[in-house]
C-alpha cells in the first residue's frame, strides 16, 4: 500500500464536501509531478486530506477507490483523474505548524515541495499524522 497527501482549498472543495458526497472524481490536476503521483495511486491506497489556503491542516483520510483514468476536464494533454472516497475525519486538525515542528516529519515532501497538490507520504509519516489527529 502507498500513502499520499492531497491538498485542496476548502473554499473550493472541503473534506466535509467529500464526506457528504462519499466519493468524488479528483480532477483538474495540471502539474506533471502531481500527475505522475496520481498514476502511481492504487485502489485501497490511503491519502491524507489537507486543507490549503488559510487553514493549512490535515483534516482527514481519504482512500483511492479507482485508479488513474483520463481526466474528463482536460481539453488537451495527458492528464489523469482518480476517484477518492471519504474515510474518516480527524478529531484534531494537524496544522502545518505542528507538522513543521514534529521531528519525525521533518523530511516530508509536503515541506520540501510545498507547491505540489499531491505528494507521496512515507508510512511512518502517515501513521504519525494520523496519531496526531486522533
Amino acid at each position: 500500500m502507498n500513502y499520499w497527501l492531497i491538498k485542496q482549498n476548502p473554499e473550493s472543495y472541503s473534506f466535509s464536501d467529500l464526506k457528504k458526497e462519499k466519493k468524488t472524481d479528483w480532477v483538474g490536476v495540471r502539474n506533471y509531478q502531481a500527475r505522475n503521483f496520481m498514476r502511481d495511486m492504487k485502489k485501497g491506497d490511503q491519502a491524507l486530506f489537507y486543507h490549503s489556503g488559510k487553514e493549512k491542516a490535515v483534516v482527514g483520510i481519504a482512500e483511492i477507490e479507482k485508479e488513474a483514468f483520463p481526466d474528463p476536464t482536460a481539453k488537451e494533454g495527458d492528464w489523469v483523474a482518480v476517484v477518492l472516497k471519504a474515510k474518516s475525519t480527524f478529531n484534531e486538525p494537524v496544522t502545518l505548524e505542528k507538522i513543521k515542528t514534529t521531528k519525525p516529519l521533518e523530511n516530508m515532501l509536503l515541506l520540501k515541495q510545498s507547491r505540489l497538490s499531491i505528494v507521496s507520504v512515507e508510512k511512518k509519516e502517515f501513521d504519525q499524522i494520523v496519531k496526531m489527529g486522533s
